[in-house]
Formats: structure tokens, sequence, C-alpha cells
């Protein structure tokens, strides 16, 4: 247990400073430590949500939030929320993890590709 406070914390750091969520890092750590993908994946968002609840007020603090756009996001992302377990029930493992995999490294293309001066 005290192993995943300590990476609960470094995910907490990275994610609150990457605006990444931290279910990038959860899932596969949760994955690494032998728990079933869809569990991962579930329990992720009990991270997620209270790792949020402290960031959102961490960045208000700083006045780093934009109001607008978040309930915008966030309004699509509650609905969108609701058909992504339906989604993964029906996906096997090994495809959500190639599924995942993908996204993870083309959003680290997409990302690193921003960051080159043309």
């Amino acid at each position: 247990m005290i192993l995943a406070v300590l990476a609960g914390l470094l995910i907490g750091v990275l994610s609150s400073g990457t605006g990444l969520g931290g279910g990038f890092l959860v899932v596969p750590l949760l994955i690494g430590l032998g728990r079933d993908v869809k569990v991962a994946v579930g329990t992720s968002f009990i991270f997620i949500f209270f790792a949020a609840i402290s960031s959102i007020s961490a960045h208000f603090r700083v006045s780093r939030l934009d109001w607008e756009m978040g309930i915008a996001l966030a309004v699509g992302g509650v609905l969108g929320a609701q058909l992504g377990p339906v989604l993964l029930q029906q996906a096997p493992d090994n495809l959500f993890k190639r599924i995942f995999s993908v996204l993870l490294i083309g959003t680290g293309f997409w990302l690193f590709k921003s960051t080159i001066k043309s």
C-alpha cells in the first residue's frame, strides 16, 4: 500500500503539472501490478476524481482556469463517459491494451511534433 501512495504522489505531481489526468500512468501501473485491465480503468477514475478536485483547487489559487471552456468540455465528457464503459465491456483485454498503447504513442508523437519549430 505504501508503494501505491508513493506512486499516487508521483502521478499526482505529473498529472497536475501536465493536465493529462493521470489515467495514462495509473492504468499501466495497475496492469503491471496484476489488476485486470477493466478493473484498472475503473480504478484509475477514483484517482483521477480526487486528484482533479485537488488540482482544480491548486490551479484556482494561481488563477489558471478557463471555467467556460472547462465546463463545455465537461458536458461532453460526462456524456461520452457513459459510452466508454459500454465499449470497454465489449472489447477483449488485448485489443484494449493495443488501442490504449497506440493512443498513448500517437499522443506522444503529436505532442513532440508540436514542440518542433518550423
